[in-house]
């Protein structure tokens, strides 16, 4: 059975009184389940916060619109408070207990896309509350919480029953979170739009790649991520992941039009793309985007901490390696049809401007 490869939006899965959590369905998006992978949205409005809580599964953070304060708590360590901004990604593996929170007017929105190979349900994330109504807290009796807490049983009621909300509340009165630390945020957080460029192409496009490199985290998440940013009508070359990894791109701004070509050279999705899709470009299957004219942008995981591609066309295009009589077999063209083909895009890679 063929698999709908059709991009998708997020529905909203709950809210609260500050803010929403979205997630794209594996009944919808059937790539989810097949990849092993998962995807959701948090929205922060003003003074709203994500209680602390953690997943089934390891995630890669990234801040779409806003600002606010992230806290991570990885295993066994001190809690990290980190200041979040649009641009920042985060890499989050496997036990990290987190919480997030906005005390700005501008919503906060932070996209999560992970891998679910480990989780309860494939292609969902499961999460995992340490308080509110639906708190790990309140599952247990109050005989167990107080002899683990060493409380009393008067106190172990206000302690359970006190915050009413579900995943998502809106701090009122005089509560003050802690402070970020300038030094927490070190190999916790990457800015793709301020870090340094791996490819920048003029009117063509620009690249950041997440790696161990750059975010040593990634490897224990075992996912790499990139932030591409296509000018107005430029393409990007035909490529695939050669390293058997899957690529999960949600469109950040902007639109333009994408092809996926996959077994026997059948084209499997020819579809429009616009901010708030997802879509996942199964493994060795070629895909290419031509951005409309206000350009394109979107942020990728590769299902491999460190991912490599192969591009088919381009000055670093596969064809360029191969021999001037392969090439003429393989297309069975004489050898001036040959040399036209091997003499252009000698000066581009990866990234074409458009036509003058």
């Amino acid at each position: 059975m063929e698999i709908d490869l059709s991009p998708q939006l997020a529905k909203k899965v709950y809210e609260g009184n500050g803010g929403s959590y979205y997630a794209w369905s594996p009944s919808e998006l059937p790539m989810l389940r097949e990849g092993n992978i998962a995807a959701a949205k948090l929205a922060l409005q003003k003074n709203g916060f994500a209680l602390p809580y953690y997943s089934d599964s390891s995630k890669v953070a990234y801040v779409l619109q806003g600002s606010g304060v992230a806290g991570i708590v990885l295993p066994e360590s001190e809690e990290k408070v980190i200041a979040i901004k649009k641009g920042d990604a985060l890499a989050l593996p496997f036990g990290v207990v987190t919480w997030w929170y906005n005390k700005e007017d501008t919503e906060l929105v932070v996209l999560f896309l992970g891998d679910t190979s480990k989780a309860h349900k494939t292609g969902e994330f499961t999460d995992f509350f340490l308080t509110g109504a639906n708190g790990i807290f309140t599952g247990f009796t109050t005989e167990f919480v107080g002899r683990a807490w060493d409380l009393e049983e008067k106190d172990v009621k206000t302690l359970v029953g006190n915050q009413s909300g579900k995943g998502i509340v809106k701090l009122e009165g005089n509560i003050n979170l802690p402070q970020p630390k300038e030094e927490h945020r070190k190999g916790m957080a990457l800015n793709c739009e301020e870090a340094p460029l791996d490819v920048d192409i003029k009117n063509g496009g620009r690249v950041v790649v997440l790696n161990t490199k750059n975010l040593p985290l990634v490897g224990e998440v075992g996912l790499g991520a990139d932030l591409v940013r296509l000018d107005g009508k430029a393409m990007c070359s035909p490529g695939f992941s050669c390293d058997s990894a899957y690529q999960v791109t949600y469109i950040v701004r902007g639109s333009g039009r994408a092809q996926v070509v996959g077994v026997d050279g059948r084209r499997v999705l020819e579809t429009t793309v616009k901010a708030g899709n997802l879509f996942i470009v199964p493994r060795f299957f070629v895909v290419s985007k031509i951005a409309d004219p206000d350009g394109l942008e979107w942020f990728s995981i590769i299902t491999t901490p460190n991912p490599v591609f192969t591009h088919l066309a381009g000055s670093i295009g596969a064809w360029k390696a191969l021999s001037p009589t392969v090439l003429q077999a393989a297309f069975n063209v004489d050898a001036k049809l040959e040399q036209l083909f091997r003499s252009k895009r000698n000066a581009d890679a990866i990234f074409f401007p458009p036509p003058n």
